[in-house]
């Protein structure tokens, strides 16, 4: 397995898992032009769990039960990849969000709260 560089580490760059052209459209336009915001279903699209680790943060549709399984993914991420990403959730109602904070989801938002959101989490994580 290759180490990953300096230059890839340093890279600023944020899951969105959702398939909603129109909040994956409103967040990419809140993103500065140094980072990259990287749509996908599956986290296994992103590469083993070593890639996964090179993103800042992921931001995770709850309404997206149709083409994944939030909980899934939260198990995933903090179990078997045990990685402690922060992951901030958006829209879903109150039982999915109690499932999420239980298996470890960070914070939870509605759909257009993340948006406005969006440029505070950026200034917390551009190191």
């Amino acid at each position: 397995m290759s180490e990953p560089t300096i230059e890839r580490r340093l890279q600023k760059r944020v899951i969105l898992m959702t398939r909603d052209a129109g909040i994956s459209a409103q967040l990419q336009a809140q993103l500065p032009t140094d980072w990259q915001l990287h749509p996908v279903t599956d986290l296994e699209e992103l590469g083993p769990w070593n890639e996964v680790l090179l993103y800042r943060f992921l931001l995770l549709d709850l309404d997206e039960i149709e083409a994944f399984d939030p909980l899934d993914v939260i198990r995933t991420l903090r179990m078997e990849y045990q990685i402690n990403l922060p992951v901030f959730c958006f829209g879903g109602d109150q039982d999915i969000r109690d499932e999420m904070r239980l298996a470890r989801a960070d914070r939870f938002f509605g759909r257009d709260e993340m948006v406005d959101k969006l440029p505070e989490f950026i200034r917390q994580y551009d190191w």
